[in-house]
């Protein structure tokens, strides 16, 4: 006889909500791409400052020398230090933003740089190149599209001013805008096709987290995770308001593997973890602790709502049929008693407690001594 519940497909579970408050591993979840993209590019964006900043002063003290400028040598690597600056900053730095806009900054020093390097030369045109390779050799640094756009703005903006201001000729400020558009264009396929892999790589790690975290049957925590998590919650919750833990354990589960084979065993259990993320709150956390044994977090219940939530649950589990019968659970309940009391002596009351209920005749539930 078929299960009456079922477990939903994978992409359409509920995730757990703390895990994900925890760790921000869902990929949508904007916030936590960039953060990742952040701990995946800041090497390469402090490096590209460095570069950036020692390929600037040595292209402006070389000018100096061949070609000298009306403007002062200091004036002309003003930029350096400020570059400098961002770089030795960006080491400190972890927010995606606040990295984004030192890498926006750099852009803009370097493109004042270019143009207090232009001041007082007869030809202008050859100071724009430098201007040309800005766009291309940031493309794979922008963490979003909006910093992206901005960036090449001010890579197509930021020589205008010698070119307007300057001596160059029509043709060569249409050559400019010749040679920025097929720059703009490979620094756009190249960002595409960084970010691509970046993505594919973040939901492969994503993915090989969960499979390591999650019990492949049920898609329940596992018990290491579930005791974890469990204890974070109880250090976050339980000075504040009243912890439960509930253990559950599937009657006679032996016995319905031995008569039916564990493909019927397999069955239940999914159909018993369906019914137990149906009754999951944002606050809850439930894994699977060992083969037909369940636990649940409940944050904020005091023993008596607790109860009541078992009782939800165990009348929610017997509508799902197995092939000799109807699906029970025995429940043990226990209260965190606010003495530091950690997890695994909290699961252990409740463990008890479920055991109690067994010897009582099972499909009950049992509150663990001294709540």
């Amino acid at each position: 006889m078929p299960m009456t519940a079922h477990l939903p497909p994978a992409e359409t579970r509920a995730p757990d909500s703390f895990e994900s408050w925890l760790h921000a591993s869902h990929a949508d979840q904007p916030q936590d791409y960039a953060h990742y993209l952040a701990r995946q590019m800041a090497p390469m964006i402090r490096a590209l400052m460095l570069m950036a900043t020692a390929a600037f002063g040595l292209a402006v003290l070389a000018s100096h020398f061949l070609r000298p400028s009306s403007v002062p040598l200091p004036l002309r690597l003003l930029p350096v230090p400020l570059l400098l600056l961002a770089a030795t900053v960006a080491r400190r730095v972890q927010r995606p933003r606040s990295l984004s806009l030192l890498t926006l900054t750099c852009v803009l020093l370097l493109e004042i740089g270019i143009n207090l390097s232009s001041i007082g030369r007869p030809q202008g045109q050859p100071l724009v190149l430098p201007g040309l390779l800005l766009p291309v050799a940031s493309a794979v640094i922008w963490f979003s599209r909006r910093d992206f756009i901005v960036a090449m703005t001010l890579c197509v903006v930021g020589p205008l001013p010698m070119l307007l201001l300057g001596t160059t000729h029509g043709i060569q400020i249409f050559q400019y805008f010749v040679y920025m558009a097929i720059a703009i264009s490979l620094s756009a396929v190249l960002r595409a096709f960084m970010a691509r892999t970046l993505f594919a790589q973040f939901r492969l790690e994503r993915q090989l987290r969960e499979q390591a975290n999650t019990d492949g049957l049920t898609g329940l925590l596992l018990r290491n995770r579930f005791l974890e998590l469990a204890q974070l919650a109880l250090d976050i919750h339980s000075q504040q308001k009243p912890v439960c833990m509930l253990f559950l354990d599937a009657d006679h589960f032996k016995q319905l593997n031995d008569e039916y084979g564990h493909a019927a065993g397999d069955n239940a259990l999914v159909a018993l973890a369906a019914a137990l993320r149906t009754q999951l709150r944002q606050t809850d956390l439930i894994g699977r602790i060992g083969g037909e044994e369940f636990a649940m977090l409940l944050p904020g219940l005091n023993l008596q709502q607790a109860r009541e939530r078992a009782e939800q649950l165990r009348l929610a589990i017997r509508t799902i049929k197995r092939p000799d019968g109807q699906l029970t659970v025995s429940i043990g309940a226990a209260e965190y008693r606010q003495s530091g009391e950690t997890v695994d002596a909290l699961l252990a009351r409740a463990d008890q407690a479920m055991r109690q209920a067994k010897r009582g005749g099972r499909d009950r539930i049992v509150s663990a001594v001294g709540n």
